[in-house]
């Protein structure tokens, strides 16, 4: 579902959801979307590293990809009952049901869509980012995508190409279509 008309429990002051994959820009456009909304920005990695002490490559090791994720659940049912936030959510955050119908039912959610070979310049260097531990991680991101592209489409009320444009261009679009699906009145 993408570029509908959004209907919101809170309509004065929604939250706003951004989903998609690592390296799509959810934290650097959420940054700055937050920013041209004058709301407060909150990335969900950055959030769960404060609360943990840890990096996410800590938590991995230690607890697995499963005890990441029921970190990242408990954060999201959480933070999305807050009004007038911006979040980045992980990029595995769509995994989990419960995540999407979260999202989708409590605020606005903004897929930032990037091809996997656009992912790849981005990420070919990242040294961090624990799924990407792996002999080719190349054709990990390319996997990813495939298997993540429908859960992001499903909970998504809007669906934003990243490619190569600037991040001003992305908070442009975002703007207008915010606009044009008449949520903006709520929201800015």
């Amino acid at each position: 579902m993408t570029d509908e008309a959004v209907t919101i429990q809170d309509p004065n002051d929604p939250p706003i959801f951004l989903v998609g994959m690592m390296g799509s820009g959810k934290s650097t456009v959420g940054r700055r979307l937050a920013l041209a909304l004058g709301r407060p920005f909150l990335d969900a990695d950055k959030e769960i590293e404060s609360r943990c002490g840890v990096a996410i490559s800590t938590i991995f090791e230690v607890e697995g990809e499963e005890g990441f994720r029921r970190r990242e659940s408990a954060l999201i049912e959480e933070i999305s009952h807050r009004s007038g936030v911006v979040l980045a959510t992980g990029g595995g955050a769509v995994l989990r049901a419960e995540n999407r119908r979260n999202l989708r039912e409590r605020g606005v959610v903004i897929y930032l869509s990037a091809s996997p070979s656009e992912l790849w310049h981005r990420l070919r260097h990242d040294k961090v980012r624990p799924l990407l531990r792996t002999p080719n991680p190349r054709q990990r991101i390319t996997d990813l995508v495939g298997e993540r592209d429908p859960l992001y489409r499903e909970c998504a009320h809007l669906v934003i190409q990243t490619g190569r444009q600037s991040v001003e261009r992305v908070v442009d679009e975002i703007m207008r279509k915010l606009d044009a699906a008449g949520s903006a009145n709520g929201m800015v």
